[in-house]
């Protein structure tokens, strides 16, 4: 047997995908990934075979710098970083007005080049990123069945009278003007509707009998793949989902690193582990505060300086551990907390180490998750501009709390225990392959 993953050539979406994709590997069956060449060396590490399909303009490989991308893309990235400096509403707008080139690029010859790959590989299943839209129009195109693995926050996939790009809800410490959000929520529209055209546009050209799509945001695959604890997730708007299964996490096994072991192994001390990701690292200011508000803490920081210049940190304590990258998962396992943006392998992959989260959400869906976390009561949400270091300490201090069933600690533990009982890749395995029946809105 053999599976086709479709990925978009960025390490952030690929790690998940892969991860999944490691439950075929264990039974002995072929696993092919089609991603662009930015991502090879991913592939080979899982020990996958690669077809090269290069999705979007831009890439990925782990850490991403605006002058390692494209002309064009590298003025666009700058553009967005400049955007979460200014707040949540002028980020996702700056995210909605590029939001066409972003995701629908050259539609009908990456749909024909998803086919061709189809056509090549015969593969018996196939698993796509949800982002990846033109992939997903191109098999949609075909009548091809696939698993549609939404990697990011489930409100990616709007429902009812929810806009793509205009978050359902987000944590209280955001409080953006009411005519801010309507206007926002007005653009968010006008591009749905523009989107839609292109993608009806580009799937008459393949499929002159297809049904038009009448939000091309909402569409998605029959085998429907949520990459997020249920937990985490609003119980009426889980309620109101299409048919779906929630994975949980798809938590990667990553190759041993004998510094990070090392230096776990070195003090009783508890770890608090800092990451921004592969974009928002760029935020030296606001990392810099959160190192400023853990300096008087009994703690060892783990920090990952990402694109930030690591000269900002040359003055971190002697015993923290400061790196552009570090081994997240492996952290996690030893950490009593974690500093994070909030993006959806984050949040993840820390709710299944059971590990309390102190989220800063700059763009996308990490307002959604964030306030998921925060509703779950396993972590808590500040706003990344005008959080004070005394803020970020306060918040830490309680976060570290350790103590009875009722503390964040406890709570963040037990869900762990839980998403660890049944890995996201047995889910995901088991629902493609037909061994698991899937939720429907009628038996929430």
């Amino acid at each position: 047997m053999t599976l086709l993953v479709i990925s978009p050539d960025y390490a952030s979406h690929l790690l998940p995908l892969a991860t999944l994709a490691t439950a075929w590997q264990e039974r002995g069956e072929e696993v092919i990934v089609a991603t662009g060449p930015a991502t090879a060396s991913i592939v080979a590490d899982f020990g996958f075979s690669r077809v090269n399909l290069q999705l979007g303009r831009g890439s990925n490989p782990g850490v991403i710098r605006a002058e390692d991308q494209p002309a064009g893309e590298d003025d666009a990235l700058r553009g967005f970083f400049d955007a979460t400096r200014a707040g949540m509403v002028e980020t996702l707008r700056f995210q909605a007005e590029a939001r066409s080139s972003d995701l629908l690029y050259e539609p009908v010859e990456k749909a024909r080049e998803v086919l061709a790959v189809v056509e090549r590989t015969h593969p018996d299943q196939i698993l796509v990123d949800h982002l990846a839209f033109g992939a997903r129009l191109g098999l949609d195109s075909a009548g091809i069945p696939y698993g549609d693995v939404v990697l990011g926050h489930p409100s990616a996939l709007p429902i009812g009278t929810e806009v793509y790009g205009h978050p359902p809800f987000w944590p209280a410490a955001f409080e953006p003007p009411q005519n801010d959000l309507e206007a926002l929520r007005a653009l968010n529209e006008s591009v749905r509707d523009s989107f839609t055209a292109e993608w009806n546009a580009a799937l008459a050209i393949l499929n002159p009998d297809a049904r038009p799509s009448e939000d091309a945001f909402a569409e998605h695959g029959t085998l429907l793949m949520l990459n997020y604890p249920e937990a985490l997730h609003p119980p009426a708007r889980t309620a109101t989902l299409p048919t779906h299964v929630f994975l949980g996490s798809a938590v990667r096994t990553e190759p041993a690193d004998p510094e990070v072991e090392a230096w776990l192994a070195a003090s009783a001390k508890r770890v608090v582990y800092v990451s921004f990701g592969s974009f928002l690292s760029v935020r030296s200011d606001v990392l810099r505060r959160v190192a400023d508000a853990l300096r008087p803490l009994d703690v060892r920081v783990a920090l990952a300086t990402g694109s930030s210049d690591p000269a900002a940190f040359a003055d971190a304590p002697a015993d923290w551990l400061v790196r552009g990258f570090l081994p997240q998962v492996t952290l996690l396992e030893g950490a009593a907390l974690i500093v994070t943006h909030g993006g959806n392998n984050s949040v993840t992959e820390a709710a299944t180490a059971g590990v309390p989260q102190l989220v800063l959400p700059f763009s996308t869906d990490q307002f959604a998750g964030a306030a998921g976390v925060v509703d779950a009561g396993v972590g808590i949400a500040l706003a990344p501009n005008t959080a004070t270091v005394s803020e970020l300490r306060e918040a830490s201090i309680h976060l570290l709390e350790e103590g009875g069933a009722g503390t964040v600690a406890a709570r963040a533990q037990s869900l762990g225990e839980a998403l660890r009982a049944e890995p996201g890749r047995r889910r995901a395995y088991d629902f493609l392959t037909g061994q698991t029946p899937p939720a429907s809105p009628s038996r929430q």
